[in-house]
């Protein structure tokens, strides 16, 4: 077999972040003026060049790593070329990310005798969207005006743009003098015989007059709100260890990521950002999927991604905005594109699955919490998204979910995969909107019913059998309208003529998750959704490999997405298909063990497993770390487990179906309500598995999932 192993996404760069802050340089940690490379605060690039000189020359680190998620340390030799060099001194460079950005670079010395260094820094900033650093191509271009305060011993970087106020401040410190000229500050360090000498650039972008500062010089957790977030989930989030090691290393590094990506924002500091180094930014759907995903580690992220996305529900009717009353938020950015108003992503609203979304997470965090305070402050949003689902969802009153965009800068697709040419029907051709994704009936019917719940126990039952009868009235009417008998799978969405797009396609896994497809007819959509065109051996492409539109590197014409294989997972464990769900996770973990540190990217390539690719590839722009493949991992893990969580009741239903592969997992600090327990759970001869709980007092109850089937005894 052909081992392969250390894959990275974007291998040319090193990033690391905090909050709305991110640092890309290239792989020895220099900035060196290549896109996308800089330091990047709340979308826009206040440093895009650095260059580091000793003595005039560029020294080139020799090690360098990211240390924890908001910093990196670089060694560089400095000598005259010779193995053993004779000055024996080192340059290391640290660089600690906050609101704003501290380098320290410090000369280390094993010579017995003094020894001089002129520390150079030459520093540039182009005030470039995120997203036109990653395209290498500029919408908004301005003037950049320098000036120079020798008595504050500041460099200021200011953008000359209509509608645009944004600076970046810059200064040297050290204990010598500092000198200036031409964009570049110069230091004379003295180290004595076996010292070091050192000196800290500080660079402080100032937006609309606010300073963002440096954050301090330290490799633990800085004070601010996405620190103070990080350092929470670390404490927090659920230790797993197995005796297969790619499980084991999968899960923490899942959890390490999710752990360093909350975004700090005050009304959830502990929401996730997408994924780096690109998705900086407030996410409403891809923010609360990661922390729903997540559940099992520790419940924090949900809570917070509930109220971060409440705060933001839509106010009016915008059309530039896609926006309406009660419709909950796609994605806010603040980098100068979307500012000067080039497109509409300031606060865009253009999606169909959030408001849906919001509800089923709403339930599932009560079943994992039975925390009714925080449910009930959030139950003005769930009945606004309710109302937006009910006057706006459904323009055309035919009973489903069917979106269209009205922005000439939105989305044209708002459903899950909302790329333009994601929905094409069977000869390849791109459907025009509007659009009734089949997912969106899922998570709508999946949405009435927690909130049924949601309400009962809030104290509304009429209002929840309501929303209960609707939930049963679209189950039925879904199945007539989007079920294909002739190829054991539903429509993947019905065009603007009402009639099926028959697109093969991963939606499926999406349905079963929410409940919407009937038990009889779960097991052949199962396994549909593992045939060999659709699943690629490491997880379920998004587009039939025999569709004419194919294209296995597309964002969502055959890709595949670790996000979809937890949300797949657990649909297949809701109807018992244990056979599907061993082969999908065992290619996700297999996928895991094949990148650096198995840590899953945004986009795998839908490359075939087989021995012409022995690895499948990434869309191209994938993010890595992406905060809703990391909780595909848990979703995964909590799929074997069969877990189901009713904290009201401090129960648990389990129904562990360990594959060969796995033989025992052991979870430490699971928190259901106010119970925190460890799990262990171990695969016995002929698949019977025993569990073990120690903990809190907690009910684990052994039960199969109430929709689970019995399959036929046979290879899936």
């Amino acid at each position: 077999m052909t081992w392969v192993g250390n894959l990275r996404v974007r291998p040319d760069l090193l990033y690391v972040a905090s909050g709305w802050s991110t640092l890309v340089t290239d792989v020895r940690g220099r900035i060196a003026g290549a896109d996308p490379q800089g330091f990047f605060a709340r979308n826009t690039r206040v440093l895009s060049r650095e260059r580091i000189t000793v003595d005039g020359r560029e020294p080139v680190p020799f090690a360098t790593a990211n240390v924890r998620g908001h910093a990196q340390l670089s060694y560089a030799e400095l000598g005259d070329g010779e193995v053993l060099p004779s000055r024996a001194a080192y340059l290391t460079v640290e660089r600690f990310v906050g609101p704003g950005l501290r380098s320290r670079f410090t000369v280390l010395s094993y010579a017995a005798e003094p020894l001089r260094f002129r520390l150079g820094v030459t520093v540039d900033a182009d005030f470039a969207d995120t997203s036109e650093a990653e395209a290498g191509q500029r919408l908004q271009v301005g003037e950049v005006r320098t000036g120079w305060d020798p008595g504050a011993g500041e460099l200021l970087l200011t953008y000359r743009h209509e509608g645009l106020d944004r600076a970046v401040a810059v200064r040297l410190r050290a204990d010598a003098p500092v000198a200036y000229a031409d964009g570049g500050f110069t230091v004379d360090l003295a180290v004595p015989p076996g010292g070091r000498a050192a000196a800290e650039l500080l660079v402080e972008p100032v937006f609309d007059g606010h300073r963002l500062p440096a954050p301090p010089a330290t490799f633990t957790e800085p004070g601010d709100p996405a620190a103070r977030a990080r350092a929470r989930l670390d404490a927090e989030l659920a230790r797993l260890s197995s005796s297969n090691f790619d499980v084991t290393a999968a899960w923490r590094c899942a959890v390490r990521d999710l752990a360093v990506l909350p975004l700090g924002e005050p009304a959830g500091p502990a929401a996730p950002i997408a994924g780096l180094p690109i998705y900086q930014e407030i996410f409403g759907r891809d923010t609360m999927t990661a922390s729903w995903q997540a559940l099992l580690a520790g419940p924090t992220m949900l809570a917070d991604s509930l109220r971060l996305n409440a705060e933001h529900l839509g106010r009016r009717l915008d059309d530039w905005r896609d926006e309406e009353p009660g419709k909950p938020l796609h994605e806010a950015r603040q980098g100068p594109v979307s500012l000067l108003g080039l497109n509409p992503f300031t606060a865009y609203y253009g999606d169909w699955s959030t408001a849906p979304d919001f509800l089923v997470f709403l339930g599932q965090y009560l079943a994992w919490t039975g925390d009714l305070a925080t449910v009930r402050d959030l139950l003005p949003t769930a009945s606004r998204a309710l109302a937006w689902l009910d006057r706006y969802g459904d323009p055309d009153g035919d009973g489903f979910l069917d979106y269209h965009c009205r922005s000439p800068r939105g989305l044209k697709n708002q459903g899950w995969k909302d790329s333009d040419t994601a929905i094409v029907d069977e000869r390849g051709e791109v459907v025009p909107n509007p659009i009734a994704s089949s997912e969106l009936q899922g998570y709508w019917y999946a949405a009435l019913r927690h909130a049924a719940v949601v309400f009962t126990v809030t104290g509304h039952p009429a209002r929840a059998a309501a929303l209960l009868a609707r939930a049963r009235a679209l189950r039925r009417r879904f199945h007539r309208a989007f079920w294909l008998p002739d190829r054991g799978c539903y429509a993947m969405a019905l065009g603007p003529d009402k009639q099926p797009v028959r697109s093969a396609n991963s939606n499926d896994g999406h349905l079963l998750a929410t409940g919407i497809v009937p038990t009889r007819v779960a097991e052949r959509v199962a396994d549909r959704l593992l045939a060999p065109d659709l699943f690629s051996g490491w997880g379920v492409r998004t587009l039939s490999a025999e569709h004419p539109a194919y294209n296995p590197f597309s964002y969502h014409r055959g890709s595949v997405w670790p996000v979809e294989a937890g949300t797949i997972g657990l649909g297949l464990a809701r109807y018992g298909c244990w056979p599907h769900l061993h082969r999908l996770a065992e290619g996700m973990f297999g996928a895991a063990a094949l990148f650096a540190d198995h840590r899953l990217p945004e986009v795998l390539s839908g490359l075939p497993r087989d021995a012409a690719h022995p690895h499948p590839g990434v869309y191209p722009n994938s993010c890595s770390p992406q905060a809703w493949s990391a909780s595909a991992v848990v979703a995964l893990v909590q799929a074997l487990l069969a877990l189901r969580p009713a904290a009201p009741l401090r129960t648990v239903l389990v129904d562990p179906h360990l594959p060969e592969w796995l033989p025992d997992l052991r979870l430490e600090g699971v928190r259901v309500g106010g119970a925190m327990v460890d799990l262990t759970v171990r695969r016995r001869r002929g698949g019977r598995t025993s569990v073990r709980v120690r903990g809190d007092r907690l009910a684990v109850v052994r039960r199969p999932p109430r929709q689970a089937v019995a399959l036929t005894r046979r290879e899936v």
